[in-house]
């Protein structure tokens, strides 16, 4: 037996022995394989003697859980965010390797004892999550593509070559870049590095970059690169470059939705006796902020500063006069 068709039937065997019920076609969607290949993989499971059974009821297969691997040592609560990552969560945010990560949590889930993957497994029934919209990987290779060859570029400091599509600039561009650091953020993965077009270190989104190739020319430098210190205090992740004090007021209709999150570091809140809510930030730059602004309609006051206050009216006039053209 070929090793990747080894691979693939262990990898089976690891799924099959979680104790939950998988049909064909859900094999089929996670190893990217057809429906006669799981059959023929679920055949060599039976001639090495792994007792995997049908049920009939689910239309699935499982592997009695026991199944010659010992148990891990986690508690309820470990187990259940472990599990609630992986079989819920997974689905709705941009992991890399996702299977890779899925089956490695299927692992750990095989090991543990029966009591506690049974208290998950009821648990995780009457969970769900809504992370929102992702911004989608348009490179041919998808996200674990991209995703590896920058980690492996950055691990071993070679540049790589990129053809961008870049908002900013209005155009697709070439640049040689230094890669740094890998971020996700706000619905998606970034690659922050050295831009040879730019000569600065500018940010890149992954699911924009058209092109990705690696280079064999090393770069120096790099070791010492700080997220905190290269966002610092920006609203997001895009820093200006000149500190601002942010001071909003929001009505009482959102006021308790607005001050029950840790939108900023610096973030002050000021109950108010009408029951609005008067918010305070230290932030780099108005561009970013001003949209999440913007997103609060008519609920929202900007007290200061005046620059601030110009820019949202601003960008609201804009809005009124296009969509009056309609």
């Amino acid at each position: 037996m070929k090793s990747s068709r080894i691979s693939r039937v262990i990898q089976i065997l690891t799924a099959l022995q979680a104790g939950k019920s998988y049909a064909v076609n859900d094999l089929s969607k996670i190893f990217g394989t057809s429906r006669r290949t799981v059959f023929r993989d679920l055949k060599e499971l039976r001639a090495i003697g792994v007792p995997y059974h049908y049920d009939a009821r689910t239309g699935g297969y499982t592997i009695e859980p026991e199944f010659f691997l010992p148990p891990v040592d986690l508690n309820l609560q470990e187990a259940l965010s472990l599990l609630l990552l992986a079989h819920k969560a997974s689905n709705q945010i941009q992991l890399p390797f996702r299977n890779s990560a899925l089956l490695a949590a299927l692992k750990i889930e095989n090991n543990l004892p029966a009591k506690i993957r049974q208290y998950c497994n009821t648990a995780l029934r009457n969970i769900s999550t809504r992370l929102g919209a992702q911004a989608p990987i348009r490179h041919p290779g998808g996200l674990d593509r991209t995703f590896a060859q920058l980690q492996e570029a950055i691990a071993r400091k070679r540049k790589m070559n990129i053809r961008y599509h870049s908002l900013f600039e209005g155009k697709v561009i070439d640049v040689e870049l230094c890669p740094y650091h890998l971020l996700y953020n706000r619905r998606a993965w970034y690659v922050i590095g050295l831009s040879s077009l730019h000569k600065s270190v500018r940010t890149f989104k992954l699911n924009r970059i058209k092109e990705l190739k690696s280079t064999e020319k090393c770069f120096l430098g790099g070791e010492k690169f700080d997220l905190y210190d290269y966002i610092g205090r920006a609203w997001s992740m895009i820093p200006e470059g000149r500190i601002y004090n942010i001071k909003l007021r929001f009505l009482p209709r959102v006021a308790n939705n607005v001050t029950e999150v840790q939108w900023h570091s610096t973030q002050k809140v000021t109950r108010n006796s009408d029951g609005s809510a008067t918010v305070e930030f230290r932030v780099d730059g108005l561009g970013e902020i001003t949209w999440w602004i913007l997103g609060y309609g008519d609920q929202v006051l900007v007290l200061a500063p005046k620059a601030l206050r110009n820019k949202t009216l601003q960008a609201a006039k804009n809005m009124i006069k296009l969509n009056e053209q309609i």
